[in-house]
């Protein structure tokens, strides 16, 4: 008797977990929110930033640092990091989220890339950013920061570079 009365409550306890989680996950369109881990859910419609490596003619000077909408560049231009030797997420949030560029930032960004993967090529850094602009359509733009040859780095000159720490 005593076990059947802690069984009945055992599945009354469990009646009413479900029933509420149930009710959270119908009021939430189907996704319990405080358990949501994916960005593509938990930040559906907020702006966001990664970013490209493109590969430029070396001598190009015209116009390299302004701002381009992504389908105006040529996507056989795009260079997998991977390539280089390079982890693409770490490469990606190195250049979106670094918000106060330094001298020692800039050189850490340097060394990223091996010279002899750089040697005859040169690169744009590149920050793309996207936002919902329509209920059904995504605007990016690119932002170039960085051009980077096997010797030099430039800094795009609307960058603000902080004096070192």
């Amino acid at each position: 008797m005593k076990y059947e009365n802690e069984a009945f409550r055992g599945l009354k306890l469990i009646g009413w977990l479900f029933l509420l989680s149930t009710v959270l996950v119908a009021s939430h369109k189907g996704e319990f929110w405080p358990f949501s881990i994916y960005p593509m859910f938990s930040q559906a419609g907020n702006s966001w930033s990664r970013a490209l490596l493109i590969e430029i003619e070396p001598d190009d000077t015209t116009n390299i640092w302004d701002e381009k909408p992504l389908g105006s560049i040529d996507q056989r231009n795009v260079v997998p990091v991977k390539r280089l030797g390079v982890d693409q997420i770490d490469y990606s949030n190195f250049i979106s989220k670094t918000e106060r560029w330094t001298p020692g930032r800039i050189n850490a960004l340097k060394t990223l890339f091996p010279e002899q993967q750089l040697q005859g090529k040169t690169v744009m850094a590149t920050k793309a950013t996207g936002k919902l602009v329509r209920e059904d359509s995504v605007a990016v733009i690119l932002t170039p920061m960085f051009r980077i040859s096997a010797d030099t780095i430039r800094v795009n000159p609307l960058i603000t570079i902080d004096p070192p720490d």
